[in-house]
């Protein structure tokens, strides 16, 4: 056997774990971090209950400042829609509604990606009040993978990435409010 072909039975091998590993794997996911923020919890939650906010700390509203956005409805309230479209692909076309407000606890959002990939999330920001006026916020994203999108995890280590995504922008939320 030559040098070759091993090669090729080693990449082979490789593919053959990771499809296996994707059809394996929970078709479910899940994706949290938290952060404190040294303000009330009334003061936090009131900022970021408005979707329109979310250009001062989201990493990924923040990418494209051309990003073309359509808002409907009352930002902060339920039923409040707002769709982006971008050129940049890292941005892409997608659509956000406030689904669930709790006063000064959460807010609830249902997300639908059309670009550069379709996929539905589920979403929520929440809030707890701590002491010495100081704030929890925990962002978490959750829902349903297909084969592909188990695969894309996997192999891009998107959970990892992700998350990381998310304490940006909770890290960038935290600078705006303590200014």
């Amino acid at each position: 056997m030559g040098i070759l072909s091993i090669i090729f039975l080693i990449i082979g091998a490789i593919i053959v774990v990771l499809l296996i590993a994707a059809a394996l794997s929970s078709d479910d996911y899940a994706i949290e971090t938290d952060i404190v923020i040294n303000k009330p919890v009334a003061t936090v939650f009131n900022y970021v209950k408005y979707l329109e906010n979310q250009g001062t700390y989201n990493k990924w509203v923040m990418i494209d400042p051309n990003v073309r956005k359509t808002f409907k409805g009352t930002d902060g309230t339920v039923g409040f829609f707002y769709a982006w479209e971008s050129d940049n692909k890292q941005v892409g076309k997608g659509e956000q509604t406030i689904t669930g407000l709790t006063d000064n606890k959460k807010v609830d959002y249902h997300l639908r990606f059309i670009e550069p990939f379709q996929g539905e999330a589920e979403s929520y920001i929440a809030t707890e009040g701590l002491t010495n006026g100081q704030t929890k916020v925990t962002w978490a994203f959750f829902g349903k993978r297909n084969f592909m999108m188990k695969l894309m995890h996997i192999v891009l280590n998107l959970k990892k990435t992700l998350k990381k995504d998310l304490h940006t922008s909770l890290t960038n939320l935290k600078t705006v409010l303590e200014q």
